[in-house]
């Protein structure tokens, strides 16, 4: 016998094919195979208030599968979040239902998925985030699930498993994962590609692991409340079923993954689930009422923790706590250590002095380094607040081990969550492990801070395979994420504080292992405030310059000593940030670089292309186009010609 539920069902499912066949383009097959999972989650154990998608006490849902919107869209249409017009635009210019889900488009799209791997290891994010605001304002204020839908790709992923290990050492009681096992993905049958037995995995990572039939509603409803109970370990309910399920004749097939069912296969399929086969769209009154039955009472639950919430602020500590949580990032208020000019330190080392001076007056900062503490300068911070989870969920130092890529998208989860500063540290080199991640990062606006250190060829002796050369100027293409290669333990300082005062940008410092000569701010006035222009005039000349040098992190100090070996009116320009250069006003840029003034050359320890933008095709570069090799950095900067003497010898023989 057919039941609420089962009707329910039956509209999101051809909400699904309508929707795709409008648009004559996305993946019905998954998304019907999920859809007994996720309506029963919707529509009968989702706390959220449906007239504030955006309350902060909400359960996080996570579509990992990205590819299956039209089953999230479905659904929030019904949650009220979204209008049946909406659902009409699938997939069209200007329409908040994109291909895939984008948070910041659509409300109730919690993260930016599609990416397969990355929407499991960012919930990992939002379930750590919500731990630690528990611990920090109690669970009378934070106290949600967040759950994840996942399919076959998605645990493909390494970032997956990376993620999962992390989760289940941090015992992440409260993140509840699906993974819709249908077995199918696009290009066949999965056991073309896989052979692995996810419980043995899962159990292995610490997790409690619930098998059920993905298509058995008391099953559904009893994994999902016996994953609720279990507060000491993450929870992976693996649901066993059907590719395109209630399909009339194309059920487990994988031409459903990717492309819309013909409109013959679509009535037919409807008239099997009871649905009208000549009627698109279709959402009877009664099923709205049904899955809004609950309503009124989740309403009352945000009554109640407002209550509750506004009680709390009257503690002095709590209230502040929840500033630390709440304060928009541009209205921060940073007191960051002085440099000792004419002193050497790299900038590596800035760093660590900036972290140890800021930390206390930033609770809600929380990070770590990717099994590289010591050299990242993260050892102060972990050994002052602890490991999180290990030594307690207040602990703010995230040992992310040797993980990388999923360190970079918890970080997003984490950010997306709200409340929290998230940081994260390794070798530059090691940042093509992070980079879709960091490209995630900016296509969801999520000002995190990503910290490279060992910026150059300066590593020396652990050679080629970890000094880098392209990865300066490959992050640099990603758009909207802010560059910053800082010259000094000063303009270190200036370059943390425009990261953390971000709103929308995430932002990627670049460190140097060597020794960089403090510039005393007395000399050069500029170097207080000049990187927040992202370039800007260091040291100048009388009247118009005959030439221009410009200098990035390290090469500034080299640009300021080839300066004193050239017999000409010299300009010298530091430009940590080549994107926040570029977004300055022309009228600023052409007083920094004059039109008139064509005679320029440039430094930077990396690839040479970027720097013709500046310096045009006449120009001097000064950098490194090849890989580079063992040995000490002062052998290698003697090598490359990283010398004033042979970047003055480049400019005279050129200009």
């Amino acid at each position: 016998m057919s039941t609420q539920t089962d009707k329910t069902i039956a509209v999101v499912k051809g909400l699904i094919m309508d929707g795709v066949a409008k648009a004559n383009s996305g993946h019905p097959g998954g998304a019907m195979s999920s859809a007994d999972y996720a309506t029963i989650l919707f529509s009968e154990f989702l706390n959220f208030n449906p007239d504030d998608p955006k309350w902060f006490n909400r359960d996080r849902f996570i579509l990992s599968a990205g590819h299956e919107s039209m089953l999230l869209y479905s659904l929030l249409h019904l949650n009220g979040f979204i209008s049946m017009d909406d659902i009409k635009q699938f997939r069209q210019l200007g329409s908040i239902t994109p291909g895939h889900p984008e948070v910041h488009l659509t409300p109730g799209v919690e993260a930016t998925t599609g990416p397969l791997g990355q929407g499991f290891a960012m919930s990992v994010g939002f379930a750590s985030a919500e731990a630690f605001l528990r611990d920090k304002l109690g669970s009378d204020v934070v106290d949600h699930y967040t759950y994840v839908l996942s399919s076959d790709g998605d645990i493909q992923e390494p970032i997956a498993l990376g993620a999962a290990s992390l989760a289940g050492l941090w015992g992440l009681g409260k993140l509840i994962a699906y993974y819709d096992s249908n077995k199918i993905q696009l290009a066949g049958p999965c056991a073309k590609v896989d052979c692995t037995d996810h419980r043995k995995i899962f159990e292995g990572l610490c997790w409690q692991v619930i098998e059920v039939d993905g298509h058995d509603h008391d099953e559904i409803r009893a994994a999902i409340k016996n994953a609720q109970l279990e507060t000491a370990k993450p929870t992976m309910i693996i649901g066993h079923t059907t590719m395109a399920k209630g399909c009339a004749t194309m059920e487990g097939s994988h031409q459903t993954h990717g492309a819309p069912l013909k409109p013959e296969e679509i009535a037919a399929t409807k008239q099997k689930l009871g649905l009208d086969p000549d009627q698109t769209f279709q959402v009877p009154a009664d099923v709205v009422d049904g899955y809004r039955a609950r309503f009124d009472g989740l309403r009352k639950k945000g009554t109640d923790w407002q209550t509750a919430l506004d009680a709390k602020l009257a503690d002095g500590e709590f209230a502040a706590m929840w500033g630390h949580v709440t304060r928009p990032r541009p209205e921060l208020s940073i007191d960051w250590p002085t440099f000792t000019p004419g002193e050497t330190m790299a900038t590596r080392k800035a760093w660590g002095s900036c972290l140890n001076e800021v930390m206390d007056s930033l609770p809600t900062l929380v990070g770590g380094s990717a099994d590289l503490d010591p050299s990242n300068q993260t050892m102060n911070f972990r050994n002052t607040y602890g490991d999180f989870a290990v030594d307690g969920y207040g602990a703010r130092n995230l040992a992310f081990g040797v993980r990388e890529f999923p360190m970079a998208a918890i970080m997003n989860g984490m950010q997306l969550h709200g409340g929290l500063l998230p940081f994260g540290a390794t070798f530059l080199t090691f940042s093509d492990y992070c980079r879709n991640a960091i490209r995630m990062s900016s296509l969801q606006e999520l000002p995190v801070l990503y910290v490279f250190t060992h910026d150059s060829f300066w590593v020396g002796e652990d050679g080629p395979t970890h000094q880098p050369i392209e990865h300066v100027s490959s992050l640099r293409l990603i758009p909207d994420v802010i560059d910053l290669r800082p010259a000094d333990a000063n303009e270190t300082a200036t370059c943390l504080d425009i990261a953390l005062k971000q709103d929308k940008h995430p932002s990627t410092i670049f460190l140097t292992r060597q020794g960089l000569p403090i510039l005393d701010p007395a000399e050069y006035p500029a170097l207080v405030d000049g990187p927040r222009k992202g370039g800007y005039v260091l040291k100048d000349c009388d009247g118009t310059p005959d030439l221009i040098l410009i200098g990035s992190g390290s090469e500034v100090a080299l640009a300021l000593d080839t300066a004193k070996l050239l017999k000409r009116k010299v300009r010298v320009v530091s430009m940590p940030s080549t994107k926040l250069f570029d977004a300055q006003p022309d009228s600023y840029k052409n007083e920094v670089l004059p039109p008139e003034v064509t005679a320029r050359a440039a430094a930077e320890a990396g690839r040479t292309d970027l720097w013709y933008k500046y310096v045009g095709t006449g120009g001097v570069v000064l950098g490194l186009d090849h890989f580079g090799a063992s040995a000490p950095g002062k052998v290698l900067s003697d090598k490359y010609g990283f010398t004033p003497e042979n970047f003055a010898r480049m400019i005279r023989e050129k200009f």
